[in-house]
């Protein structure tokens, strides 16, 4: 007995030597953590496609979500940052247009938009290993869906950073990659890939389907002008096209439901960040707007109660004006003194007011809270009082992503320091868009009949959204009508920017429009002018720099981590 121990033991100590020389001894997984053959199975891609849809969240700071609140609309003239001067000072630089290459926000938006591409590069290479609960079908879908998203998170970086360095599920992680390749063909090669792969409903309404990727590669299309390419792409998105839950795209028929959560996935819902509250935790809610909000502690209730950004522009607002016929002031003299809306700058809520009188479009009201107009369900909007620093960012509060007083608690989550996580949901593309975006195709191909129609289609549908007091008035003098025609192609463009504007504002579309119609410059330093004559210090020596401003910097630390010779700066930072 003792000597077949003694042998046995010796077996072990030469098994045990002979395994612990080859390296494959050190090769201990960390417990709880998945290998390839979990990870690679039905049940794994789906989680790692799921992972890769989270990031439309952004996760890795206030400005880096899908939404570009502050990039799309805040750039664009839409908004102020709002606020007070120290509250986020960070970003104070980049709304002045004179953004550092180091600037902690810039570099949080460029790596929430890299974590994108790398989950879908993830879920890209585990698809090459599936296993064998993998149907070749699911095998196509979840590739197809994957490079929908690396479409999307690359398309952000190229509208906001330009060309980016590109990587895909084949990178090996070590070698450098330059920025010196037009990242638009392989944004349109995988949008394509997705159109023709996709199906046309999906099994969850917040999944991308066929023609979301239609409407997506339409988009890139016509943001690199080839407008014939996105009338084709457009003509069948309209229609054909359905959500993913299988509704025949359509405009909802009240404006104000477009951003109800009770309402989210509706038929105007292409594709949109998924949010949900009460769940238990606030990562399944909608961060973007959490800043935004009415601020204060005196007045009567508000929403979110924190912290007062993103407030709308003066400029914008004014935009709404509308003329004896209900049409915009195309030739943008809503601005001048005449024009202007009548605003409580400068008083206090216990001063007396009189809201404006004149012709409006009622998606203003809509869009932007103003003292004496319903804030949604909460009551008049007491103006002074809901706001930071009135001289500051100006009068009024963002109205549209705020939920309503009757759902506080169930459309919003109550668990975190504060209740702005919304249930809310955020159209990446919605179908008012679409339509636009299909109206200005037209346009440059000179179809003015068909753009006339798309527009008016938009226009129908706000016509139809007026602001009401709880008594069933008009909450103003609501004054919209419809073109009849136009006279010249350069009058249609007109008309479908302008509609642009007024559709699609504080949605994170009106900074992008601007850089790709070449009009960038004037635009946002006449809007620059206008808030400095009426605001104290915000804008004070901003001044955007054609061939320099249309792009934010390359963060320096991507720079510096591959090299000057790697990585190109833009231009003139």
């Amino acid at each position: 007995m003792k000597t077949t121990k003694i042998i046995s033991l010796t077996l072990l100590i030469m098994f045990l030597s002979t395994v612990a020389c080859k390296d494959s001894f050190l090769d201990v997984a960390p417990t709880g953590s998945l290998g390839e053959t979990e990870l690679s199975s039905k049940a794994g891609l789906e989680g790692s496609l799921i992972a890769t849809y989270s990031m439309l969240l952004g996760r890795s700071g206030f400005y880096s979500d899908a939404s570009n609140w502050f990039w799309g609309s805040v750039l664009g003239g839409d908004a102020n940052k709002g606020t007070n001067a120290g509250d986020q000072s960070q970003v104070n630089e980049i709304q002045t247009y004179s953004t550092q290459t180091n600037n902690a926000s810039v570099k949080q938006k460029y790596d929430a938009l890299y974590e994108g591409v790398a989950r879908a590069n993830g879920t890209l290479a585990l698809v090459a290993v599936a296993g064998e609960d993998v149907s070749e079908a699911d095998k196509t879908r979840i590739a197809a869906e994957a490079r929908f998203l690396r479409g999307h998170y690359y398309f952000g970086l190229k509208k906001n950073f330009n060309d980016t360095p590109y990587v895909d599920e084949n990178w090996d992680g070590l070698e450098a990659v330059s920025n010196n390749s037009d990242l638009w063909p392989m944004i349109e090669a995988d949008f394509q890939f997705a159109f023709d792969n996709l199906p046309e409903t999906q099994s969850d309404a917040g999944r991308a389907n066929k023609w979301a990727a239609g409407a997506y590669l339409g988009k890139t299309l016509l943001f690199q002008g080839d407008f014939a390419g996105a009338k084709a792409i457009f003509d069948q998105v309209i229609a054909s096209g359905q959500t993913a839950n299988g509704q025949a795209y359509d405009l909802v028929p009240n404006y104000a439901n477009v951003f109800r959560s009770t309402n989210d996935n509706n038929e105007e819902s292409v594709f949109a960040v998924q949010a949900a509250a009460g769940t238990g935790s606030i990562n399944n809610a909608n961060p973007a707007m959490v800043l935004n909000f009415p601020h204060g502690s005196t007045g009567p209730a508000r929403p979110g109660g924190c912290c007062g950004f993103f407030q709308p522009s003066l400029e914008l607002a004014n935009s709404f004006r509308t003329d004896a016929n209900g049409l915009p002031l195309l030739d943008n003299s809503y601005n001048d003194a005449a024009n202007a809306l009548v605003t409580d700058l400068g008083l206090t809520s216990g001063d007396a007011f009189t809201p404006d009188a004149g012709n409006l479009d009622p998606r203003l009201d809509h869009s932007i809270g103003r003292r004496g107009i319903p804030y949604l369900d909460w009551g008049p909007h007491p103006g002074f009082d809901w706001i930071r620093d009135q001289p500051y960012g100006g009068p009024y509060s963002p109205k549209k992503f705020i939920y309503y007083q009757a759902g506080d608690g169930t459309e919003n989550d109550v668990s975190s320091w504060t209740p702005g996580y919304t249930a809310v949901n955020y159209n990446i593309i919605r179908f008012a868009d679409v339509l636009l975006m299909a109206a200005e195709a037209e346009v440059e191909l000179n179809n003015l009949g068909t753009a006339l129609d798309y527009i008016n289609r938009v226009r129908t549908r706000a016509m139809n959204s007026p602001v009401k007091n709880p008594d069933d008035t008009d909450a103003a003098n609501y004054v919209m009508g419809l073109y009849t025609s136009f006279a010249s192609q350069s009058e249609a463009r007109d008309a479908v920017r302008f509609e642009r504007k007024l559709e699609l504002s504080g949605e994170g579309h009106r900074f992008y429009d601007l850089v790709r119609w070449g009009v960038a410059e004037p635009v946002l330093n006449a809007y620059l002018a206008h808030e400095n004559g009426f605001l104290k210090s915000p804008f004070a020596g901003a001044q955007f720099t054609a061939g320099k401003n249309e792009y934010l910097p390359i963060p320096q630390d991507e720079i510096d981590l591959q090299g000057a010779d790697v990585i190109t700066q833009n231009p003139n930072y």
